[in-house]
């Protein structure tokens, strides 16, 4: 199961949008509210953070999301077992919730909203509320013998495992037979092994690193393996060039036809792996700096 957690300042947008009839949503939990409806929950939730209006991201919304199998089996009941166990686990058994279950995709999942604010009119601390919201996730799931996130992740690993080993050799065999000396030629190269390589472009329009896509699977070029970031990729092809060329600054590339600024952590994790490998070569060579 997976638990996602933020502080937010649209509480009835939000619950209206928990309650949304065209998703099928049920009410499968709620504590320390009466209201029948989106607009008295709103108001009662307002009541209390009245108390406090200097916060003004004064609303915590959740996403609890167990597996697909795990969600197809979990009655109403079980859900709403589910959340008072991942509000309990946040330590906000004494704040105002309430939650709903969305079954409109293969997907199950709950939206839980909780007013930040206490009775006490101070507002829940929510520092890496995040990482907090996952922590809470596992342990629920743990006690209610659902699948974890580790497990899902152990799995999904030890599916791509001989997937990423095919495209580290293409990669590898890439690099020794063709050794592509720009980006397009690396992209073609692979290609032709069925390896499709899809640069990652920002908002920015700037590149950031690469996916890969084979057989159906679509990764990271990291996630095959540490080798295959998107700076030693790229370091790997100016190497090619010839040691002449390695330790030019590096902050736009070309393909498809145009040339494309790159990200700042991109250049310099690239520069950071050239270095790295002129440093090596001069060390194994006996050159001096």
């Amino acid at each position: 199961m997976i638990g996602k957690g933020q502080s937010i300042t649209h509480t009835g947008a939000s619950i209206s949008y928990g309650w949304n009839q065209e998703k099928d949503a049920e009410v499968v939990f709620r504590q320390y509210v009466a209201g029948e409806n989106v607009e008295d929950i709103t108001e009662e939730f307002k009541m209390i953070q009245e108390q406090n209006v200097r916060c003004h991201k004064n609303t915590l919304s959740f996403i609890l999301s167990p597996t697909q199998e795990d969600g197809r089996k979990l009655s109403k009941e079980q859900l709403g077992e589910m959340t008072q166990k991942f509000i309990q686990e946040m330590n906000l058994k004494d704040h105002q919730a309430v939650a709903f279950v969305h079954r409109d995709k293969a997907h199950t999942h709950v939206h839980a909203y909780v007013n930040r604010i206490g009775f006490d009119g101070k507002a829940y601390n929510d520092s890496f509320i995040g990482k907090r919201s996952q922590a809470a996730a596992e342990s629920v799931a743990k006690q209610m013998g659902l699948t974890t996130v580790k497990e899902v992740q152990q799995e999904k690993n030890m599916t791509l495992q001989p997937i990423r080993l095919e495209i580290k050799n293409i990669h590898q065999k890439v690099m020794e037979n063709e050794r592509p000396k720009n980006l397009e030629d690396y992209i073609k190269a692979m290609k032709q092994q069925n390896v499709q390589v899809i640069p990652s472009i920002n908002k920015a329009n700037k590149l950031q690193g690469f996916r890969l896509e084979y057989k159906g699977y679509n990764l990271k070029a990291s996630e095959v393996h540490r080798s295959m970031s998107g700076g030693r990729i790229m370091g790997q092809i100016v190497q090619n060039r010839g040691i002449g060329n390695q330790l030019k600054p590096i902050d736009t590339v070309k393909f498809l036809g145009k040339t494309t600024e790159l990200t700042v952590n991109f250049a310099a994790s690239i520069a950071k792996n050239l270095i790295k490998k002129v440093i090596k070569r001069s060390i194994s060579k006996g050159i001096e700096f």
